[in-house]
C-alpha cells in the first residue's frame, strides 16, 4: 500500500499528454494539417515592412477661392469646429486656414470603426451647412486618412517631349498601373494642365460697356449641350422613338472668338473684339525635376491590406511592357521612393535571421542533447511558428517586420519547453522506465511548472495589447504574435513532444552506429548523386540534397564524437564543478552577503549607467533611406523666384553628394504644389513659395562595395551645404522609421489673440535661440508671417450713391485678377476649364485694378451705369499670416526642429524645459511640449505600468503555482535582479537607452528569466517532498538542513542543462539580429551566393531590443543557477527560525 502511494505521490501524469500518446496516429494528422494550412498561409500573407496602422482619422478639407486665412477661419473653420466639438470619442481635433482652403482634421480613439468615425463627421458636416457660406465652389470633402494609402513608390516620366506626348504616355501608364490589383490610385504629378483663357482687354471691354457677366452669360448660351427630349410619330418616324438632343459644344477654342457679346442699338460686339482666346497651359503652380531634368510623376498608392511586394512586381511589369510596346525610346522611366525594396530587404533579412538562429539552436541542442533528442526539441520551432503564422493569417495580419522579429525573440522560448519535457523524459527512460511510461511520467513532472512558466512569460507580454494610441497600434503584433507562437510551443511541449519520446527516444548506448556502415553510405551516395542531378533542374533542392549528403558523414564522424564529448566530459565537468561551487556558496552566512550584494550591484550598476550620462532615445536611430531638404522663401514670393533658388539648392546638395554618388540613387526637387512634409498628411491650397528637394539612396544591401558609407554622414553634408542661405528658411530632415510621432522638438503655444499669439510665439523663439544651446537642426515657427496684401475699403455711402454693392466690386475684381470659370472645353475624353480674366498688363497692374469701371444695368432708368472701382473704395498695403491654426478649437502655434546626428533630443529637451520654466507667458496663454516628447512620455508611463501589470500577473500565476507566497518572491527577485545585466551591458558597450525597444525588452525579460527559476524551485520542491518520503518524515516536520541543502544542489545539477540551454538558445536566436548579420540562404541555395554582409536596418531598428534581453538574460542565468538557491536556503532558513520562535511562544504561553 505504501508503495502504492508512494508512486502516486512521487510519478503522475498529465492527462493531454497520456492521451497524445495513446492516440499518436491523431497528433501526426493533426501535425499534417497543420503544416500544409500553416505554409499556404506563409506564401500568401501580404508582405509590408511596418504594419498598418488603423487609426480612425477623418480629413475634411473645403475649398473656397479668394479668401484670405482669417476669413477662412471665420467663414469656413470655426462653424465646422463648432459641430465637431459635439461628438463623442473624438482624442484631438485640429485645423489649418490657409489662402482659399480650410483642413480640418479628427483624430478619434483608437478603438472607434473608422467607417464609423468617418459617417459621424460627415453628419456634423452636414449639419454645419446651413452656416457655410452660400456660393462654396464644392461641398466640404470628408475622408478617411488612411496612412496605408500613402504613395509607396513613385513613377518618374524623363523626356524632352511637348506636354500632349508627355500626357498621353502618362495617362496610358495611370490607366494599366490602376488595373494592378494590389494598386488603389495612380495619381499623376508635375503635369502642367490645360486651359482655355479669355483674356479681356480692359479698355475695349469698357469702351463696348461690356461686364465679365455679359462674357460669362454670352458663352453660357452658346456652349451647351442638352436634350429637348423624345420625339415620337407612328408614321413619320417608323413608329420609332427618337431623342433631340441640340449640340452646340465648341469643337475649337478659336470658336469662342465668334460668339457676339452684345447686340444693342444695331452694334453687335464680338468676343474677338474685346478679348483674345488662347488654348494652353494654365500659369505654373509647381515645377519638377528628376536630376537635373523635367519630370512628370505618377504617385503609386497601395490599396489597403494587399501585398506590395507583389504590387510592386506587377508595377514594373507593365513598365517594362510600356517602355517596350508603347513609350517613345527617349522616354526615360525612374522608379524613386520604392518602399516594396526596403520592405522586401526587411522581410527577407528577418527571415535569413530566423534560420540563423535556428541553426545556431539547433545547434547547440544537438551539442547538449545529441542528434536525436536535439530533432525532438528543435521539431517545436518551425511547428510553433507555422502555427502562429496560420492563426495571425486568420485574423487578416500582415506578414511584416513586427511579426517576423516577434518570431526571432521567441526562437529560443520556442524550445523552452521542448527541452525541460525531452531532458526529463530521457532521464526516466535512462533510469529503467520504459520509453512510454518515461514520456507520460516525463511530462507529468514538468507539466504545470512549463504551463505556469509559459503562462507567466504570455502574461509579460499581455499587458502590450492594450496599448490604446498610434504607437499601441504600430507595436500590437509584437505581443500577439509572441502570444500565439508560445501558446503554440506549449502545445508542441504536452502534446508533439511526449508522441515523438514515446515513440523514438533512444539511449545513447541503443543508438550507438546505429545502422550498418553500408546502409550509411548508400544513403549518402544516394543524396549526393540526387544533388548533383537536382543541381541543373531544381537549383535550390540540388544544393540542399548535397548539404545533407556532406553534412551526413560530418555528422556521424565530426559532430557525434565531439557532441559525446561534450555531452559526457565536458558537461560532466561543468556539472560537478557547478555542484561544489553551490555547495560553497550555500554554507554560512553567504547566501545572504550574497543577497546583499546584489541588491547594491543592481543600485550602483543603475546609478553609474544613468551618472554616465547614455544618449536616451524614443525610437532608434535610422540610417536614412532618403533625405528631404525643404525650402521656404518668404510669403508672397513668385514660383519662378522659388524655383530659381531651388535650382541654385540642387547644384549645391549635387556637390555634397558628389564623393558618395554611388550609393545615390536620385535626387528629385519639386516646387509649388506637393512639397509639404508626407508625415503632416495631405496637403492643399496652392504654396509657390515652398519647394523640396529629395536625396534618395540605395537600399543598404545593393551597396555593399560602399557599405562603409554612412548615410547620416551625407546628411550632414547636405545640411551644411545649404548652410547660411539667407534667402529662405531651410531645413534637412532624415526619412523616420515607425509611425509618425512628431517633431523630436516641438513646443506648442495656445491662445485666444492670434497678434498676441504670434508675438509671443515669435518671443519664445527668440528666447529658445538666444540660449544657444547645441543639436537642434533649425528651430522654426509652423506659422509663415508677413505676406503682403492690399486690402480695399469700400465706402458704403458712395457705393450706394453710385447703386453698386460691395459683392460687385469684390466679384469684379476676384474675376478680373484670380479668374473665373465660366465653362468647359471639351475635347475628346478631356474637360478643360474656361477661365475669364484680365490680360496680364492689366491684371498684374494695380491702378488698373483700381479704374477698372463695374458695369451693370440700372433697374430703375434701364441705363448702362459705369462705376470705377476707385470712386467707391480705397486701398491699403498690409500684411497677413499665411495661415491659422487651431487645435480643439484654440488657436495654437508650434515651434519645432528635428535633431543633428551626435545629439540627444531628450537632453536638448530638458533644457529647454528648464528655460521655459523661466520665461514668463502673457495671461490666457499656455505652452507645453508635444510631437514626438508626448508621445514619448505616453509610452514611458504606459511600458511603466504595463511592467507593473505584467510582474503582477506573473506574481499571482507563480503563487497559484506554488500555493505560496515566499516561493514567488524568491522568483520575482530574479526579475528585478537581471536588471543589472541590462544596464551593465548597456554601460560596458556605451550603448544608447532606447525607452520604447529597451523598455519592452525588459517587460519581455520579465517573462523569460521567470520561466527557469520556477522549474527549478518546482524540482527542488518534488526532490524535498522524495527527501521526507525516504527518510519517513510528516508534511510539517522540517528537512534536516544536511539534506536540505543536497536538495538545492540536486536540484541546481539536475536542471543546469535544460537552464542553460533555454537562456543559450534565446540569446542565440537574437545573436545574428543584434550583430547585424545577414546570410541570404536563398541565395546561397540557388546560385552559391551567400552575400553576407553586416548591418542594415533590422540591426539599427531591433538591436537595442535584442541586446536589452541578451544582457539580462545571461546574467539572470548567473541568477538563476546561484541567486535563486541561495535565496531559497535564506528563506527555509528564516522559516525555521520563525517556527523555532513560535514554537517557543507557545511552549511559554502553554
Amino acid at each position: 500500500m505504501s508503495t502504492e502511494k508512494e508512486k502516486k505521490n512521487l510519478f503522475k501524469e498529465f492527462g493531454l499528454s497520456s492521451f497524445s500518446v495513446d492516440n499518436k496516429t491523431t497528433v501526426y494528422v493533426l501535425l499534417f494539417i497543420i503544416g500544409v494550412m500553416g505554409m499556404i498561409s506563409y506564401m500568401n500573407m501580404p508582405r509590408e515592412s511596418f504594419p498598418e496602422i488603423k487609426q480612425p482619422t477623418i480629413y475634411i478639407g473645403t475649398p473656397y477661392p479668394g479668401n484670405s486665412p482669417a476669413e477662412m477661419e471665420d467663414l469656413v473653420t470655426r462653424p465646422i469646429e463648432k459641430e465637431i466639438k459635439t461628438l463623442k470619442n473624438v482624442k484631438k481635433f485640429t485645423s489649418t486656414s490657409i489662402q482659399d482652403y480650410s483642413t480640418i482634421v479628427v483624430e478619434f480613439e483608437s478603438n472607434i470603426d473608422p467607417k464609423v468615425a468617418l459617417q459621424d463627421v460627415k453628419d456634423k458636416v452636414d449639419k454645419a451647412k446651413s452656416e457655410l457660406p452660400n456660393d462654396l465652389p464644392a461641398d466640404p470633402n470628408c475622408f478617411e486618412l488612411d496612412f496605408s494609402e500613402f504613395p509607396v513608390m513613385t513613377v518618374n516620366l524623363v523626356g524632352d517631349y511637348g506636354y500632349d506626348e508627355l500626357k498621353k504616355n502618362a495617362e496610358y501608364l495611370q490607366d494599366e498601373l490602376e488595373k494592378i490589383p494590389q494598386v488603389s490610385e495612380a495619381a499623376i504629378r508635375g503635369l502642367v494642365e490645360k486651359e482655355v483663357e479669355i483674356s479681356v482687354d480692359l479698355p475695349k471691354m469698357e469702351s463696348m460697356e461690356i461686364s465679365f457677366q455679359d462674357i460669362e452669360t454670352a458663352i453660357a448660351n452658346e456652349n451647351i449641350k442638352l436634350s429637348a427630349g423624345e420625339i415620337y410619330s407612328s408614321t413619320q418616324l417608323g413608329g420609332a422613338r427618337r431623342t433631340i438632343r441640340i449640340d452646340g459644344e465648341a469643337k475649337d477654342p478659336l470658336e469662342f472668338e465668334n460668339i457676339i457679346v452684345k447686340d444693342e442699338n444695331q452694334r453687335i460686339v464680338y468676343l474677338r473684339d474685346i478679348a483674345t482666346v488662347r488654348f494652353g497651359p494654365v500659369e505654373p503652380t509647381s515645377y519638377a525635376r528628376l536630376d537635373g531634368k523635367p519630370v512628370v510623376m505618377l504617385d503609386i498608392k497601395k490599396k489597403s491590406g494587399e501585398n506590395l511586394i507583389e504590387g510592386a512586381k506587377g508595377v514594373r511589369r507593365v513598365i517594362a511592357e510600356a517602355q517596350a510596346n508603347v513609350f517613345p525610346k527617349g522616354l526615360r522611366v525612374v522608379i524613386t521612393g520604392d518602399q516594396s525594396k526596403q520592405t522586401n530587404s526587411m522581410v527577407v533579412s528577418l527571415e535569413n535571421n530566423i534560420i540563423a538562429g535556428v541553426i545556431l539552436v539547433i545547434g547547440v541542442l544537438l551539442f547538449f542533447l545529441g542528434m536525436r533528442n536535439s530533432l525532438f526539441v528543435g521539431v517545436a520551432i518551425p511547428v510553433s511558428m507555422i502555427m502562429g503564422i496560420l492563426l495571425l493569417s486568420m485574423m487578416g495580419a500582415t506578414l511584416n517586420m513586427m511579426v517576423l522579429f516577434s518570431l526571432i525573440l521567441a526562437l529560443g522560448m520556442l524550445v523552452d519547453n521542448g527541452i525541460v519535457v525531452v531532458e526529463n523524459v530521457y532521464r526516466l527512460h535512462s533510469e529503467g522506465m520504459d520509453k512510454e511510461r518515461a514520456s507520460k511520467y516525463g511530462v507529468g513532472e514538468v507539466a504545470w511548472p512549463i504551463i505556469a512558466s509559459t503562462a507567466t512569460t504570455v502574461a509579460a507580454f499581455l499587458p502590450l495589447l492594450f496599448w490604446n494610441d498610434l504607437m499601441g497600434e504600430f507595436m500590437k503584433f509584437l505581443p500577439l504574435t509572441l502570444i500565439m507562437t508560445l501558446g503554440a510551443s506549449l502545445f508542441v511541449g504536452l502534446v508533439v513532444n511526449p508522441v515523438l519520446t514515446a515513440q523514438f527516444i533512444k539511449l545513447e548506448h541503443e543508438g550507438q552506429r546505429s545502422g550498418s556502415p553500408k546502409r550509411f553510405w548508400i544513403i549518402t551516395a544516394i543524396l549526393f548523386v540526387l544533388g548533383i542531378l537536382f543541381l541543373f533542374t531544381v537549383r535550390w533542392l540540388g544544393s540542399l540534397l548535397l548539404f545533407f549528403a556532406f553534412f551526413n558523414p560530418l555528422s556521424r564522424f565530426v559532430i557525434k564524437p565531439l557532441a559525446d564529448r561534450f555531452q559526457y566530459r565536458t558537461m560532466v565537468k561543468v556539472e560537478n564543478g557547478y555542484r561544489r561551487f553551490l555547495q560553497l556558496i550555500l554554507k554560512g552566512k553567504r547566501p545572504v552577503f550574497l543577497f546583499l550584494g546584489l541588491l547594491l550591484m543592481m543600485v550602483v550598476t543603475m546609478m553609474v549607467y544613468f551618472g554616465s550620462n547614455p544618449k536616451v532615445l524614443f525610437f532608434p536611430e535610422n540610417e536614412p533611406l532618403y533625405v528631404n531638404v525643404y525650402v521656404e522663401t518668404p510669403l508672397g514670393t513668385d514660383i519662378t523666384e522659388t524655383d530659381a533658388l531651388t535650382r541654385r539648392l540642387e547644384s549645391k546638395v549635387r556637390k555634397a553628394v558628389e564623393p558618395n554618388k554611388n550609393v545615390v540613387e536620385a535626387i528629385v526637387a519639386q516646387v509649388g504644389e506637393g512639397t509639404a512634409d508626407p508625415n503632416e498628411g495631405p496637403s492643399m491650397g496652392s504654396s509657390p513659395n515652398k519647394a523640396r528637394i529629395t536625396v534618395s539612396f540605395l537600399a543598404y544591401e545593393d551597396r555593399i562595395d560602399f557599405s562603409d558609407v554612412s548615410t547620416n554622414k551625407i546628411l550632414e553634408d547636405i545640411r551644411e551645404s545649404v548652410k547660411g542661405e539667407t534667402q529662405a528658411i531651410i531645413t534637412v530632415e532624415k526619412n523616420r522609421d515607425g509611425p509618425p510621432v512628431g517633431k523630436a522638438i516641438q513646443l506648442e503655444v495656445a491662445g485666444k489673440d492670434y497678434d498676441t499669439l504670434v508675438k509671443t510665439t515669435e518671443n519664445i523663439l527668440k528666447f529658445l535661440n538666444a540660449s544657444n544651446i547645441p543639436g537642434p537642426d533649425k528651430l522654426k515657427m509652423d506659422l509663415e508671417t508677413g505676406k503682403p496684401e492690399i486690402i480695399l475699403h469700400v465706402n458704403k455711402d458712395a457705393a450706394r450713391r453710385y447703386g453698386v454693392s460691395t459683392g460687385q466690386i469684390g466679384m469684379a475684381m476676384r474675376t478680373a485678377l484670380f479668374g473665373k470659370e465660366i465653362s468647359k472645353f471639351k475635347e475628346g475624353e478631356d474637360d478643360y476649364e474656361i477661365q475669364l480674366r484680365l490680360a496680364k498688363q492689366y491684371r498684374y497692374d494695380i491702378q488698373s485694378l483700381m479704374n477698372m469701371r463695374i458695369t451693370f444695368r440700372n433697374m430703375t432708368s434701364g441705363q448702362i451705369v459705369q462705376v470705377p472701382i476707385n470712386a467707391v473704395a480705397g486701398m491699403e498695403d498690409a500684411s497677413s499670416y499665411g495661415a491659422v491654426k487651431r487645435k480643439d478649437m484654440d488657436r495654437v502655434l508650434t515651434i519645432s526642429s528635428d535633431v543633428k546626428q551626435g545629439y540627444n533630443a531628450n537632453q536638448i529637451v530638458a533644457e529647454y524645459k528648464e528655460l521655459m520654466a523661466e520665461y514668463k507667458m502673457p495671461a490666457g496663454y499656455t505652452y507645453k511640449f508635444s510631437g514626438e516628447q508626448e508621445e514619448q512620455d505616453k509610452s514611458s508611463q504606459f511600458l511603466m505600468m504595463a511592467l507593473i501589470v505584467a510582474v503582477f500577473l506573473i506574481f499571482l500565476i507563480i503563487v497559484a503555482q506554488f500555493n505560496s507566497i515566499t516561493a514567488p518572491l524568491i522568483i520575482m527577485s530574479s526579475v528585478l535582479f537581471s536588471t543589472i545585466g541590462v544596464f551593465l551591458g548597456l554601460f560596458l558597450f556605451r550603448m544608447d537607452f532606447v525607452i520604447l525597444m529597451c523598455g519592452i525588452g525588459i517587460i519581455s525579460l520579465a517573462g523569460v528569466v521567470v520561466n527557469n527559476a520556477i522549474v527549478l524551485i518546482d524540482y527542488t520542491n518534488v526532490l524535498r517532498e522524495r527527501k521526507r518520503e525516504e527518510l519517513g518524515l510528516g508534511k510539517n516536520d522540517p528537512l534536516p538542513m544536511s539534506e536540505l541543502m543536497q536538495s538545492i544542489v540536486d536540484a541546481g545539477a539536475t536542471r543546469l542543462r535544460p537552464v542553460l540551454l533555454t537562456a543559450i538558445t534565446t540569446v542565440l536566436g537574437l545573436v545574428p539580429l543584434a550583430i547585424g548579420l545577414n546570410i541570404d540562404f536563398i541565395g546561397l541555395l540557388n546560385n552559391g551566393n551567400p552575400d553576407i554582409y553586416m548591418g542594415g536596418d533590422n540591426a539599427l531598428f531591433w538591436g537595442p531590443m535584442s541586446w536589452t534581453v541578451i544582457f539580462g538574460l545571461t546574467f539572470a542565468t548567473f541568477l538563476t543557477l546561484v541567486a535563486v538557491p541561495a535565496m531559497y536556503l535564506i528563506n527555509d532558513k528564516l522559516n525555521a527560525r520563525v517556527r523555532k520562535w513560535t514554537g517557543k511562544k507557545k511552549e511559554a504561553d502553554s
